[in-house]
């Protein structure tokens, strides 16, 4: 097996050098990565800071983010390097588009949809599967200064038509369907019904025909025509014409990306196109190490922020080629998937979450289909969306040799805050940790005072403003929002909502949310360092732990756990082994008031855990289970088998 691994010693001063310029003067440092982006109007000034702290970047100039991806490639003499390479175990349907064939797919959908009537600052809703399509659009809204608002495909139509009337989009693009191994997901009646529900009517829906799901025999358009109209979207741009891209200012929104996982009125995320940009192009090349030419694979979807940043705009605004992959890491057709795709495109940097990975070992825990493949081409395997547990990032170092990757962001900072580097200076990982602080991010940890606590110990991680480039400007339609969410409760900050610590060498070590903080017997102590724990277990496949109210101690740790399959025979054992384990590893303090063992873990579309849920659930209440659930029928499965163990236990009735 070939070592990918980087040498420790490539130029050891490069992040602390980039580092160093970051935190002397950052508007100097962004001023000169701004210099990797074609401008119709160059920047003269960083920024210009607002009243509550945050930034305008890049005042006074002016951008097109869709001729910074596609039409410059071409103009230099590449159209004819691979853009998107699109993979559909789901329909056998594999196709490699160039930069040219693109560039000509994506004008002529920007001339469709400026013949409907779209313009600068327009909104348009997509509402797409894993298709080309959907990345023709985003681009065809970005070449016309218009904001596209994606919600991920097969949304729930309640949930939908909130964001229809949040966004209020001019133009809905959506297809006649989904598919899902096993079944096909029609989206046209989950549209209907969001429209019959929502306030708000747009102008024009235009349609992909997707063969695999053909639009209902009996549908009934609820809408008048005369308020609007549906278009084939083959027949719209077989009959469009070409536009140029349109300029806009930096601070202008590029788009609306909705949060996974919250309850309430939406909460639109709003990038900007020139801080955006940039923040793009100099991410891929110094945290990813991706340079023109180059493959990247983000086994993600477009309705969340990897998709935006790492299948769409990132990788085609440096150059490189980007894989679309409509399938699931396990199921189409198996756990060795992701291998395949690496092997076969020779892609050189994948991102993904850790639950794709647990997946992949639960299926494949020897990694025998991996080891069946040609990895040769893969320099690095980059997980985030959630807490990497020191286990899993142990067994992909076994099992392949490429540095795996632990960095931490979110949907509001779009690009990684926290992560080790293949373009600056790859450090040694530690297990838990996401290594350092990515220049132009001042993080720190801070105690309920706000004052920063001392090293090793554990706080609420906040970065210092101004944010750089690429960060959410505001929530739509909400101006206060911002402050009021993130802003307020650390002046000077912005709050992440996470909580962790920083060692003495400056790694990193993000150890969950704070509301999954619990408060044992006056003690607090976050649910990840006893999932850590637990993780070390080889007959434990995902874990999750959660406080529990408990009349004498407040709250008590309980933990959920999901089998490896050499053990789901065998849940006593189990069960015994993981409390035996938490009391050694982390202390009595920590003893575990349940080990509950089942299926699956309920989780949103993006793969995180709804860990209120399972308190709730482990509370006795009813469960508040989130629109975003990926999988409401675990939650059914585990109400029944919570309840026929307080049945069964005396001792438990009324008291989980």
């Amino acid at each position: 097996m070939t070592d990918n691994r980087p040498s420790q010693g490539n130029e050891p001063d490069r992040y602390t050098r980039a580092a160093a310029d970051a935190a002397h003067d950052l508007g100097q440092f962004w001023l000169s990565a701004a210099r990797d982006i074609d401008w119709e109007n160059r920047p003269r000034d960083p920024f210009h800071e607002r009243t509550d702290g945050t930034a305008d970047w890049f005042p006074g100039a002016s951008i097109n983010t869709a001729y910074n991806a596609l039409d410059r490639h071409v103009a230099a003499g590449n159209g004819d390097r691979a853009a998107l390479v699109y993979v559909s175990p789901l329909t056998g349907r594999e196709e490699t588009i160039t930069y040219a064939h693109l560039l000509d797919d994506v004008r002529r959908a920007a001339g469709a949809l400026s013949r409907l009537g779209v313009g600068v600052g327009d909104r348009v809703l997509v509402y797409l599967p894993m298709i080309p399509e959907a990345v023709v659009t985003m681009l065809a809204c970005a070449r016309l200064g218009a904001v596209h608002a994606v919600v991920f495909g097969g949304f729930g139509s309640a949930e939908l038509a909130v964001r229809i009337d949040d966004a209020r989009p001019t133009v809905i693009v959506t297809a006649t369907g989904g598919l899902e191994p096993g079944r096909t997901v029609p989206y046209l009646p989950l549209l209907d019904a969001a429209l019959e529900e929502a306030g708000h009517c747009p102008r024009h829906v235009i349609v992909v025909d997707r063969p695999e799901v053909p639009p209902p025999p009996d549908r009934v358009v609820v809408w008048p025509a005369d308020e609007w109209a549906e278009h084939d979207w083959g027949e719209l741009l077989a009959s469009a014409g070409p536009v140029d891209p349109v300029p806009v200012p930096s601070a202008a929104p590029l788009y609306i990306l909705y949060t996974s996982g919250t309850t309430g009125l939406p909460k639109g995320v709003v990038r900007d196109n020139g801080g955006h940009a940039v923040a793009m192009a100099w991410c891929m090349r110094h945290v990813y190490g991706v340079e023109p030419g180059d493959v990247v694979f983000a086994a993600s979807d477009i309705g969340w922020v990897v998709g935006h940043s790492f299948i769409v705009y990132g990788p085609l605004i440096v150059g490189a080629t980007t894989v679309l992959f409509e399938g699931k890491p396990v199921g189409t057709p198996d756990a060795g998937a992701f291998w395949d795709i690496v092997e076969r495109y020779r892609v050189n940097v994948l991102l993904t979450a850790p639950t794709a990975m647990r997946a992949v070992r639960r299926e494949d825990p020897n990694g025998t289909m991996l080891a069946e493949r040609d990895l040769s081409s893969l320099r690095g395997l980059f997980l985030a969306g959630e807490r990497l547990d020191p286990d899993t990032q142990r067994w992909l170092g076994e099992v392949q040799s490429s540095p795996v990757i632990n960095n931490w962001w979110q949907t509001e900072t779009g690009w990684p805050v926290i992560s080790n580097f293949l373009g600056l200076t790859y450090y040694e990982p530690r297990p838990g940790s996401s290594t350092k602080p990515v220049p132009g991010f001042t993080v720190e940890i801070l105690g309920p005072d706000g004052d920063p606590v001392p090293q090793g110990r554990e706080g609420a991680v906040c970065l210092r403003l101004p944010l750089p480039p690429g960060a959410l400007i505001g929530i739509w339609g909400d101006e206060g929002r911002l402050a009021q969410t993130y802003l307020t409760e650390h002046p000077g900050f912005y709050s992440s909502g996470d909580g962790g610590c920083i060692d003495a060498d400056g790694y990193v070590y993000i150890l969950g949310r704070t509301d999954d903080v619990m408060n044992v017997a006056g003690h607090r102590m976050s649910s990840g360092q006893i999932e850590a724990a637990i993780s070390e277990h080889p007959g434990v496949a995902e874990c999750a732990v959660v406080g529990v109210r408990d009349e004498l101690k407040g709250q008590r740790p309980h933990a959920i756990l999901v089998p490896a399959i050499d053990y789901t025979d065998r849940t006593g054992e189990l069960q015994s082994d993981v409390a035996t384990l938490v009391r050694n590893r982390v202390g009595p303090i920590a003893s575990l008031g349940g080990v509950h063992v089942v299926g699956a873990l309920p989780k949103t579309r993006s793969g995180k855990i709804v860990r209120r849920c399972l308190r709730q659930l482990l509370d006795g209440a009813d469960p508040d289970v989130p629109p975003t659930i990926e999988n409401p029928a675990v939650v059914a499965d585990l109400v029944r088998i919570l309840d026929t163990r307080r049945a069964n236990d005396p001792a438990r009735r009324g008291n989980t």
